[in-house]
């Protein structure tokens, strides 16, 4: 093969890969699958929690597959305390804040059934019944 072939093959070579990288570079990451993790087998997923604001529940129904939990949104999560009418629905867990992230306070399903739920902060009281379905 002349020198003047091979050169031409070899730059035509480089051009191919120059774009083929310029085009990976400029690719939309949306448009790769994301394969992290990924072991062919099904995995579960946790489902999203049902998360309430504390001053728009009062006087309604919240609805939480036995399932999953309740999370109630307040900017104090620390003040907020609960009574459950019927513990054996439902379970209060308080909100806490152990110095670099707060948490907060949140209902865990115990049982399907319905019961009142009464959160205060010391203020302000709010009251909602709260539904587990099976």
């Amino acid at each position: 093969m002349n020198t003047t072939a091979r050169r031409i093959r070899t730059l035509a070579a480089l051009t191919v890969l120059a774009l083929s990288a310029s085009l990976a570079a400029c690719s939309d990451e949306s448009d790769t699958a994301d394969t992290s993790g990924a072991t062919g087998t099904t995995e579960a997923q946790l489902p999203s929690p049902v998360i309430v604001d504390v001053d728009a529940i009062d006087g309604t129904t919240v609805s939480v597959p036995l399932s999953n939990v309740v999370v109630i949104d307040t900017d104090t999560p620390t003040s907020w305390t609960a009574t459950v009418a019927d513990p054996s629905v439902a379970s209060f867990t308080p909100g806490s804040d152990d110095g670099s992230a707060s948490f907060n306070p949140g209902l865990k399903p115990l049982a399907a059934g319905t019961t009142t739920v009464t959160l205060t902060d010391g203020t302000t009281t709010v009251t909602f019944t709260l539904e587990v379905t099976a």
